[in-house]
């Protein structure tokens, strides 16, 4: 396969995972945590609404794989070294190594330091990097690998539990030992950016259409959210354009057959690439002029940074996260952003993902004191029914492994996004509609009674115990 197709295919893969980073509520609370530690402790700080679950303390033992009497080691990381695209998720191991920082600047968890083992899949060597993380890790923890399905036979096997930045493939996103800060299970799904297109644009249901791609990734992608348009009664136009994701000669042919077709709106599944530019360009040259709807991978500094012309003026973005133009109003954001920054990394939406796993985790390893086994943890985890990462994004469910039912509307004016939807910045619409569920046939995989996928399911993994 040639090197530019399979950077296509991992800008794709990661933008079916960039999906997921798009609603926060206007609802604040601690995320359904006690402000104490296990033993008691305050803890020093806090991330947001989130009271920190880092600290000093007297945890002590050698009581599993990865934990001392004075440490904790972790597995994080993303796909930066991916010669066709370098630097593929930088922020998420970037974020994860800020807030280890952050945490043990406090104490670590209840007086066990964190070490961070940090992981480069580089996109091919994710199997390569799960064998190692499988030798010294006690969890994985924010970690975004988009060839996460040719690890996951080996995490399984090994029983390494992970509170993932994101999945990708079917098999890891429903895999045993597995949970997220902000889930994107193959069976249901957070359609917040069509319900709000709804009410924003009356003839929207009629109108509007989707671009398709011959990436796989993207595909799997665009055949969900065609289900679940038709599931609330929406018809795809079906104006036949469907991108190479090699790139095109030229792509005044489906500008003009975008206009020929009468769409009002344009939906996309893809991520922003010089490819997806032309076509907006190709648009505009030829006197169309649908309104774009596109997911939160166009939420981006690529693309504000492109639309200097005004070209994607106009664009709206459905996100699940509060963008960053927030941060002044949700101190979590600028919490994230100031960490990042003070470390020279970069600061993206997937970053905060990484971050509020890292949370997450922490949480439930806090609660667990001196008996910080992988039991204690997932029993831990599995207990987490609402979870905002400290009010970086919408209430969550990652102990059921369930979607946000929230949502908000960015719009892009030049290089700058702006929150239009709801009106007040910070806050979120929620509601059940918000969620659909997936038609079985697009789900990829085969799940048990519990939702759990049984391809590498093995009958001794670590299961949630009720105390």
């Amino acid at each position: 396969m040639r090197a530019d197709k399979i950077g296509r295919i991992a800008a794709g893969a990661v933008a079916v995972a960039l999906v997921t980073a798009s609603c926060a509520s206007d609802r604040s609370g601690d995320d359904g945590v006690s402000s104490g530690g296990s033993d008691g402790k305050q803890a020093a700080s806090a991330f947001g609404t989130l009271q920190s679950p880092c600290g000093p303390g007297d945890a002590k033992g050698k009581t599993d794989q990865g934990v001392t009497d004075e440490q904790i080691a972790i597995g994080f990381g993303d796909d930066r070294g991916f010669p066709s695209a370098p630097g593929l998720s930088k922020e998420m191991g970037d974020a994860v190594a800020a807030m280890i920082d952050w945490c043990n600047q406090q104490g670590g968890i209840n007086g066990r330091e964190i070490k961070g083992n940090q992981y480069d899949a580089a996109y091919m060597q994710s199997a390569k990097v799960m064998q190692e993380a499988c030798k010294q890790d006690f969890f994985l923890v924010g970690q975004g690998f988009a060839m996460d399905e040719a690890a996951e036979q080996h995490r399984v096997a090994c029983k390494l539990p992970t509170v993932a930045g994101f999945t990708v493939g079917p098999n890891a996103a429903m895999g045993p030992m597995k949970y997220e800060a902000v889930p994107y299970p193959v069976d249901l799904m957070n359609i917040a950016g069509l319900r709000i297109a709804e009410q924003m644009f009356p003839d929207f249901k009629d109108k509007t259409d989707i671009l398709l791609s011959t990436s796989p990734a993207v595909s799997a992608g665009t055949n969900k959210i065609t289900g679940a348009m038709k599931e609330v009664g929406m018809e795809p136009m079906e104006c036949g354009v469907r991108l190479n994701d090699k790139g095109e000669s030229s792509y005044m042919p489906f500008a003009e057959k975008i206009k020929d077709c009468g769409a009002g709106y344009l939906w996309s599944s893809d991520s922003p690439d010089p490819g997806q530019f032309s076509l907006l360009e190709s648009i505009e040259r030829a006197g169309a002029e649908p309104k774009y709807i596109f997911e939160a991978t166009w939420y981006s500094q690529a693309v504000s940074g492109w639309n200097k012309s005004g070209t994607g003026d106009g664009m709206h973005i459905g996100m699940i996260f509060q963008p960053l133009e927030n941060a002044d109003k949700v101190p979590a954001v600028k919490q994230y952003v100031d960490l990042v920054t003070e470390k020279k990394g970069k600061v993206a939406l997937l970053g905060m993902q990484a971050a509020s796993s890292f949370l997450l985790w922490a949480q439930a390893a806090d609660k667990c004191g001196s008996d910080l086994t992988r039991q204690c943890v997932i029993n831990e985890l599995a207990k987490v029914h609402e979870w905002t990462g400290g009010g970086l994004h919408a209430p969550t469910d990652p102990g059921a492994n369930k979607p946000a039912s929230c949502g908000l509307m960015v719009k892009l004016t030049g290089t700058k996004y702006e929150q239009i939807h709801p009106k007040n910045a910070g806050e979120f619409q929620c509601g059940p509609e918000f969620v659909v569920e997936i038609d079985e046939k697009n789900w990829g995989t085969k799940l048990n009674g519990d939702r759990i996928s049984t391809k590498f399911l093995t009958d001794d993994v670590i299961k949630p115990q009720s105390s």
